[in-house]
């Protein structure tokens, strides 16, 4: 593919990439100033990004801080995705109390590999009933998961409880998005019978346009070729909205042997 060809294609992907964005932030040292430089951010001189995604105690003031159209997200049940039905309502009631418009749920993916699918699956239920009203993504580990069959299991165990998106990872274990897990994930999604309801978050990992390439076009090959936008595709990262600004600012086109995507 020529430069020019290869360039066109990236900003095309930087595009669809910053509309999908959760800028996040979900260090142990966040504080108030931190949501504040991160909530700047989140109107480009190019656009608005999907959401931002926070710590519940900072749900409020990201809220206030943003425009309406920019989703404010929050994480329950994270990152360690215990099988605590406690803490995974209190996170979620902290969110929808503080007006959080997205709750970003980790399944208890290690329970559920240990043969408490049952009670992992009530627990999903559960958040889904407290916070009806509020997009719902469930966070599946998908990198930590030990096979595709269990990466089938935790997709279905989200899908029937009604949750909005799937999402690959927490981003604070050794093994974030893949595309083979991201694969598996949307063929659960396009299969049941909620699938065009559902959406797909890739997260941990994600740093580049390039990266992001692979699960957009994946997202258009297999939940349809409209799927490339905030309602059925979400990119959760922080060092992304960098590589997305360069390239639509004119940034060099990728070489020839560039990833997959380009």
């Amino acid at each position: 593919m020529a430069a020019d060809a290869r360039h066109e294609e990236a900003v095309a992907h930087a595009r669809v990439a910053l509309a999908c964005l959760d800028l996040t932030s979900l260090n142990d040292g966040d504080d108030a100033a931190a949501i504040d430089a991160l909530c700047s951010k989140a109107v480009s001189r190019f656009g608005p990004v999907a959401a931002v995604c926070v710590w519940p105690r900072f749900v409020a003031q990201a809220r206030a801080a943003l425009p309406r159209q920019i989703a404010v997200a929050a994480v329950a049940n994270f990152p360690h995705g215990a099988l605590d039905e406690a803490l995974a309502l209190s996170d979620t009631q902290a969110i929808v109390d503080a007006g959080g418009d997205e709750v970003d749920l980790v399944l208890p993916w290690r329970a559920m590999q240990g043969g408490h699918a049952n009670e992992a699956a009530q627990l999903v239920a559960r958040v889904r009933a407290a916070c009806t009203g509020a997009r719902l993504k469930l966070i599946i580990e998908s990198g930590e998961i030990v096979s595709a069959q269990a990466v089938q299991q935790a997709c279905r165990i989200g899908l029937d409880a009604g949750v909005d998106f799937l999402k690959t990872s927490t981003g604070k274990t050794a093994h974030g998005a893949s595309l083979p897990a991201a694969r598996t994930m949307m063929a659960a999604i396009a299969a049941h019978r909620r699938g065009a309801a559902v959406g797909f978050k890739a997260a941990g990992g994600i740093r580049t346009v390039a990266d992001a390439a692979g699960y957009i076009m994946l997202a258009r090959q297999l939940l349809g070729p409209g799927a490339a936008k905030p309602a059925r595709l979400r990119f959760g990262a922080s060092g992304l909205l960098g590589d997305i600004e360069r390239v639509l600012s004119g940034g060099d086109a990728p070489p020839a042997g560039a990833p997959a995507g380009y």
